[in-house]
């Protein structure tokens, strides 16, 4: 069964039936016992919590960075985007307010 289900891998990837390379032989093992397609250490990591997964130091809290100021803020944070649009709201009030007192004249 083994060896048959390798040559239809084989072929299935376009080498001819004598052409079965190990992988191949592998590969219908794993199918027909059911084994898994990972190996053993991808096995042990995928049936880990998600939350253990990638531990660096295993055990360690880590430590917080703070965040570095991007070269598009400001002393207080705001981007470029949000400093244009605060110019531009503080010249609509003026505009605003400039054509009110000149309808009240």
């Amino acid at each position: 069964m083994v060896k048959k289900r390798a040559v239809e891998l084989a072929l299935i990837d376009g080498r001819a039936a004598w052409e079965v390379p190990p992988s191949d032989w592998e590969q219908a093992k794993r199918e027909l016992t059911g084994k898994s397609d990972l190996d053993p250490k991808e096995e042990t990591l995928q049936s880990a919590p998600e939350s253990e997964r990638w531990d660096p130091v295993p055990g360690s809290a880590g430590q917080k960075l703070e965040v570095a100021a991007s070269e598009d803020e400001d002393a207080e944070g705001r981007s470029d985007n949000e400093i244009l649009i605060e110019q531009g709201i503080n010249e609509a009030e003026l505009d605003q307010a400039k054509a009110a007192s000149r309808r009240d004249l």
